[in-house]
C-alpha cells in the first residue's frame, strides 16, 4: 500500500459550509441590560425594575453557583466525580432564567443547569451525588419544581411539552421552562416538540443556551439563520437574549412565562453565550477552537459586569463582595467534603427504581443477580 503524501487532507470538508457562508451573528438585534462594562442600558421591549437587594442577590447566586462548578470540575479530576458537565461562562443565562420562575412553574433541564437547580432550591450535594454515580438525582421534582436531569440531547423537550399539555388541560396557571442547547436544534426531539407546542398553544418555553459549540461543531455548521428566527417556522415568538446579562435573562424569561401562564402559547428564547471550559471533563477545547476566541469572550464575562455595576452604583460595598467570597469558600468546602463522604449504594438498590412496583422478570434478575455475588463469598 502506497503511503498517503503529507500534504494529504485527512479531514472531510463539510459539504456546503462555504458557499454561502453564515453572516456574522453578533450583529443580530439582542436584548441586553448590562453591558460587560457594567453600564446599565434600557430596551423598548423589556424593562426591569429591580432593587439593589435583588441585584445582590443575584451576584451571590452567580458567585456560588460559578464555585461550586469549579469545585465539582476538580473533583472530577480527582477521580471523586465519574464525569462533570461544566456550566463556566454560562451562569447569568441559568441564574437568570431560574430566577424568573414562578413557584409554581417547571424546569426540565439538560445536564448542565447546576445554575437553575441552584435557583430552585436543589442542594448541589444531590446533584454531585448523580455525577458520582451513587444514586438518579437525589432531589424531589415535584417539591422543587425543578426535573431530573435529562442525558439524551433533546428529549426533556419532549418532556417539557407533554407536561405543559396536562397543565393546560388541568387548567393551572402554570408555565414550563424547558432548557436546550445549540447543538439540540438539531435533533428532531426538539422539533418535534415545538411543532406539538405551537400546534396545541402549550404553556412552554424552550430557553436554548447557544454556548456556540454542539461539542466541538460550532454555531455556523449547525445552522444558517440565527436560532431564535427558527421559532417563526413553527408559529411562536423567537427572541435573542444576551445571556451573559442575567438582567436582560431573567426580563425576556420572566416575560416569556408570563405569556405562557396567559394562553399566549411558546416563546423560544436563544441566550447568546459561551462555554468557557469543556464541553464535559472528557473533552479538550483546545483541539476545536482558538485561545484568542476564549480571551475575547472572557471579557464579557457575566460575573464581572454585574459587580462593575454593584460597585459603581454604590449599591455594594466592598465588605458585601468579601462576604460572598467567604461564603463561596464555606460552600466549596461543604461540597468537598459530602461528596467525598458519600456512602456507596448497596448494589442491588439498581433494582429498586426501575419501575414504580417491582415486576416478576425484575425480581428474578434482582435474585439471580444476589446468588451471582454471593457465589463469590462462598468460594473464599
Amino acid at each position: 500500500m502506497t503511503a498517503l503524501p503529507e500534504t494529504t487532507e485527512l479531514v472531510d470538508p463539510v459539504p456546503g459550509a462555504a458557499a454561502p457562508h453564515l453572516p456574522d451573528q453578533r450583529g443580530v438585534d439582542t436584548v441586553q441590560l448590562l453591558t460587560p462594562e457594567g453600564d446599565r442600558v434600557e430596551h423598548p421591549d423589556y424593562s426591569l425594575d429591580i432593587s439593589d437587594e435583588e441585584l445582590r442577590a443575584l451576584y451571590r447566586d452567580l458567585v456560588l453557583v460559578r464555585r461550586w462548578d469549579a469545585e465539582a470540575t476538580a473533583l472530577q479530576r480527582q477521580g471523586e466525580l465519574g464525569i462533570w458537565a461544566s456550566l463556566l461562562g454560562q451562569e447569568a443565562a441559568q441564574v437568570g432564567a431560574g430566577r424568573a420562575l414562578a413557584d409554581t412553574d417547571t424546569a426540565f433541564p439538560t445536564y448542565r443547569e447546576h445554575g437553575v437547580a441552584w435557583t430552585r432550591g436543589v442542594d448541589p450535594l444531590h446533584v454531585m451525588s448523580l455525577f458520582r454515580g451513587v444514586d438518579n438525582g437525589g432531589w424531589d421534582p415535584v417539591a422543587t419544581g425543578f426535573n431530573l436531569y435529562t442525558i439524551v440531547i433533546g428529549s426533556q423537550c419532549l418532556h417539557a411539552t407533554g407536561y405543559a399539555m396536562g397543565v393546560q388541560r388541568d387548567g393551572a396557571e402554570q408555565a414550563v421552562l424547558a432548557f436546550l442547547g445549540d447543538g439540540a436544534t438539531s435533533q428532531g426531539e426538539v422539533n418535534e416538540a415545538m411543532i406539538w407546542a405551537a400546534s396545541f398553544a402549550a404553556p412552554v418555553v424552550f430557553f436554548c443556551q447557544n454556548n456556540q459549540y454542539a461539542i466541538s461543531v460550532p454555531l455556523e455548521r449547525q445552522s444558517r439563520v440565527p436560532l431564535y428566527q427558527r421559532a417563526a417556522g413553527f408559529g411562536f415568538p423567537g427572541v435573542r437574549v444576551d445571556g451573559n446579562d442575567v438582567l436582560a435573562v431573567l426580563a425576556v424569561t420572566r416575560a416569556a412565562l408570563q405569556a405562557a401562564r396567559e394562553g399566549q402559547g411558546p416563546t423560544f428564547i436563544e441566550a447568546f453565550t459561551y462555554r468557557m471550559g469543556a464541553h464535559t471533563t472528557s473533552d479538550d477545547p483546545t483541539r476545536y477552537r482558538l485561545a484568542s476566541e476564549l480571551e475575547e469572550w472572557k471579557l464579557r464575562d457575566p460575573i464581572a459586569r454585574v459587580k462593575a455595576y454593584l460597585s459603581r452604583s454604590g449599591a455594594a460595598e466592598p465588605q458585601f463582595f468579601d462576604d460572598v467570597e467567604a461564603e463561596a469558600d464555606e460552600l466549596a468546602v461543604r461540597i468537598r467534603r459530602g461528596t467525598v463522604e458519600m456512602p456507596d449504594p448497596a448494589p442491588t438498590e439498581m433494582f429498586d427504581h426501575v419501575h414504580a412496583e417491582q415486576t416478576p422478570e425484575l425480581a428474578a434478575q434482582r435474585a439471580e443477580f444476589v446468588a451471582y455475588r454471593a457465589s463469590f463469598e462462598e468460594e473464599q
